[in-house]
């Protein structure tokens, strides 16, 4: 049984053994994660998406706090990595089993991240190189309708509790699960995906891949002929008491909302005057819209989905050969990331994965296409720095190649969103100090990536927290921050595409406090740094920007209540 890899005598036991543990037992109980995580690669299941499956994985939570309490009682927490593994490990797993003792996991309709996304999005993820490895994903693929049973289960005990996720999660949901059913192949996207398998298991592949797609077609009509009625009267926003929640849930930290609010409204108004600044340079006498209008529409632009891959690969490439050396010293298995194209429904951010434990699966960023064939580059680097280098792959690859120095809790399942977010929205900064962002263009793209960021904190606890946009705002100040208010507000100040933004409301409503981690997050970061440059400085020395940034992408994952005294202190 898996619980009987967490230790019960904790005699000699320490706080880094007791989180590994506590990965390895998770990996037992959800198969899913394991693949992420590039375990148990013989493993067919589908993690037990019922309240038992639920409940399964929050009582292994509750031992593995009973033990570190047992081990940190017996003085096991002696060192500074042991007390740092403690802290995370404490702090991540409270912060999870409030969410689920408060009954979120009956509320998991939503566009980004729900079970039934997470299901598809492992396939992608498995090996395919061998026939075995495609009959493994067969065995998977067949079990995609109990999985979907388990899921319809969990969310009907959530209407009977009177929980459920807001009707436009649940009309975003359906019109994915629509789109991802498109197509001649059977089972639409699953049958698409084995279309490359060897001839010699093609059959059953085929067989299972439809009776896949199935069962999210059955899924997708109790969606919206039983759960969405069932949720139509429910808010889309959560209130400020299960915000508070899910804010400590993304970023680690007790945060003062309405100091939050306050100081974003500050980043909103400085930003906006610098994009009028190189709006003025990109179109002469035009606002930011209309310079990015422009960007979009007549700017240099990357025509196919296969060039455009290959230009987000040259880019990443081009940028481990400047800052190797230079601003990182980064080990020979994190020199390779791998640029994808996102399977169709996703949702319209792009995104990365993590490198397997063992680096046998690398790096790889994801970029939704939408259908589209044309690609503008003006907002395309500032976020390729973000997913992919120096952002999230060099902090996230770097965990994985540290992580026996660490634990495999503290840069694997311990992972803060907040500092995640932070530190690819840092490294986007980073390469604008840098002088990679002097283009016009390519630098309005990233004032708009920060401009995004800024508003997404406004927007965010706004809306959930029920606030009003202040006197100083230029849009309806005093109203309410409504979800159709703040969508307009969105729309008049970032750059990005209707459908885009449409998207991330949606997302910010089914994720409640995710989205206000980058720029928080960014703020923690740009603060550590302040910090250690001014303590090397009063000791007479010069900040060794490497150093430091090595030994900040090597100490894992951290809260943000922790993150920046523990840069300071680097």
């Amino acid at each position: 049984m898996a619980h009987e890899l967490i230790t019960t005598d904790t005699a000699g036991t320490t706080p880094r053994r007791i989180a590994d543990s506590y990965v390895h037992a998770l990996a037992e109980l959800d198969p899913l994660t394991a693949v992420y995580l590039g375990l148990n690669p013989e493993d067919d299941r589908i993690t037990d998406l019922s309240p038992a499956g639920y409940e399964a994985l929050a009582d292994l939570a509750r031992r593995t706090l009973a033990d570190l309490d047992a081990a940190e009682a017996a003085g096991a927490a002696d060192s500074e990595a042991e007390r740092r593994c403690a802290r995370l490990l404490r702090e991540r797993l409270t912060a999870e089993l409030a969410v689920h003792e408060a009954g979120e996991d009956f509320v998991s309709v939503r566009n980004l991240g729900s079970p039934v996304h997470n299901v598809r999005e492992v396939f992608p993820l498995m090996p395919t190189e061998t026939e075995e490895q495609w009959r493994l994903v067969g065995r998977r693929l067949a079990r995609v309708p109990e999985a979907m049973a388990q899921y319809r289960e969990t969310l009907t005990e959530g209407i009977a509790r009177g929980l459920l996720s807001g009707p436009r999660q649940v009309t975003t949901v359906v019109g994915q699960i629509a789109e991802w059913l498109e197509g001649d192949a059977p089972g639409g996207w699953f049958g698409a995906f084995v279309q490359d398998a060897p001839e010699s298991v093609r059959a059953e592949l085929d067989e299972a891949a439809a009776v896949a797609g199935t069962a999210l077609a059955e899924l997708r009509d109790w969606l919206r002929d039983v759960y969405g009625p069932a949720a139509a009267a429910t808010p889309d926003t959560v209130g400020r008491e299960r915000y508070v929640r899910w804010v400590r849930y993304w970023t680690g930290a007790e945060l003062d909302l309405d100091e939050a609010y306050r100081w974003a409204w500050e980043q909103f108004h400085d930003l906006d005057a610098q994009m009028r600044v190189e709006a003025e340079k990109v179109l002469p006498g035009s606002t930011p819209m209309q310079a990015m209008k422009w960007l979009e529409t007549d700017g240099p632009a990357i025509e196919g989905a296969e060039a455009v891959r290959e230009y987000l690969q040259g880019l990443m490439d081009q940028a481990i050969t400047d800052l190797q050396g230079t601003h990182f010293d980064l080990a020979e298995p994190l020199l390779k990331v791998e640029s994808r194209l996102a399977p169709s429904g996703s949702a319209a951010a792009p995104y990365y994965t993590q490198p397997s434990l063992d680096f046998s699966r690398p790096g790889r960023t994801w970029l939704p296409t939408l259908g589209r064939e044309s690609f503008p580059v003006w907002d395309l680097v500032s976020t390729w720095y973000h997913e992919g280098v120096p952002g999230h792959h060099l902090q996230l690859a770097q965990w994985t190649y540290v992580a026996d120095k660490l634990s495999t809790y503290q840069v694997t399942l311990g992972g803060v969103s907040a500092n995640l977010e932070g530190w690819a929205l840092y490294a986007e900064r980073l390469m604008d100090e840098l002088g990679y962002l002097t283009d016009p263009g390519q630098r309005l793209g990233y004032l708009n990536a920060q401009m995004m960021r800024a508003l997404r904190v406004i927007v965010d606890i706004g809306m959930h927290a029920g606030l009003e946009f202040p006197a100083d705002s230029p849009f309806r100040p005093g109203e309410s921050m409504e979800p159709d208010a703040a969508r307009e507000f969105f729309g008049l100040y970032c750059g990005l595409s209707a459908d885009f933004l449409d998207s991330e409301l949606v997302r910010y409503l089914g994720m409640p406090g995710q989205a206000i981690g980058y720029k928080l997050g960014e703020r923690a970061w740009l603060r550590g740094r302040a910090a250690a440059r001014a303590a090397a400085e009063a000791r007479g020395e010069e900040f060794d920007l490497k150093a430091w940034h090595m030994a900040a992408l090597s100490q894992g994952s951290l809260g943000l209540d922790d993150l920046v005294e523990e840069l300071a202190a680097l």
